[in-house]
């Protein structure tokens, strides 16, 4: 734990050594802003709740995220310091949950800089709190799924920007498995229990739930289960490509 914490806080550190780190932040508040109050018109719907705020995330996250994950180890492999890095004391599965971490905690804290929003809704109504902190988790928990997802797409090409169109486009199956519009494509000749898998995957169906202030174990496992998943190919991936 030690030496994932070392990492840790390298890693961390070296996202607020950029402006790129900034910069990220303010285009996440600026977009979710605009978003927000203009287009799921916060004002006139007359609800104390954070439902347009949340709503959107998704989509940012789509475009954000992979943004931030794909020079997770890209950049690492076209530099040519993976090899270097590996060299170091430390296990690759530490250096593989340190970098994660790193990065998710930077996601936290540009969700955690809209707290404005949050101010908002209780100055203008009552709100109920505990319904939007369930959101934030949410949110949070959706950002660590996608960065497992960037971080493993990350690990096989050189290429950030091949790392960022694949980690999207993943991302975004994954995202409207369950909607209606493909659930309406299966049924005529899928089995019932396939149907009912491809809607089990979806993201946005998971995020939704807890949105509505039910935190239930299944969205929980679920969310923890592609983080799991996606950081042991992560490291599976990184193991077999260090020598390219």
């Amino acid at each position: 734990m030690t030496r994932t914490f070392t990492i840790f806080r390298r890693e961390l550190r070296g996202y607020f050594a950029t402006p790129l780190a900034y910069l990220f932040i303010v285009i996440f508040l600026v977009l979710a802003g605009v978003l927000t109050f203009f287009v799921g018109n916060f004002f006139d719907r007359g609800q104390a709740d954070l439902q347009p705020f949340f709503t959107f995330h998704p989509w940012l996250y789509l475009v954000l995220i992979p943004a931030l994950s794909m020079r997770l180890w890209a950049e690492e492999r076209r530099s040519g310091t993976i090899e270097l890095f590996l060299t170091l004391p430390i296990r690759l599965s530490e250096a593989v949950i340190g970098k994660f971490l790193a990065a998710w905690c930077f996601a936290g804290i540009a969700l955690g800089l809209t707290f404005p929003f949050w101010i908002t809704v209780n100055v203008l109504g009552d709100s109920d709190n505990g319904v939007i902190l369930a959101g934030y988790l949410a949110s949070w928990l959706m950002a660590g799924a996608v960065l497992a997802i960037g971080a493993a797409v990350s690990a096989v090409t050189k290429n950030q920007v091949i790392a960022f169109v694949v980690t999207a486009a993943l991302v975004f199956v994954l995202a409207v498995a369950g909607t209606p519009v493909v659930l309406g494509l299966l049924q005529p000749w899928a089995p019932s229990g396939v149907i009912r898998a491809v809607a089990g995957i979806s993201l946005f169906a998971h995020f939704a739930a807890i949105t509505r202030g039910v935190v239930a174990v299944r969205d929980l496992v679920y969310f923890l289960s592609i983080i799991v998943a996606f950081l042991a190919a992560n490291a599976v991936l990184i193991d077999l490509k260090k020598a390219d």
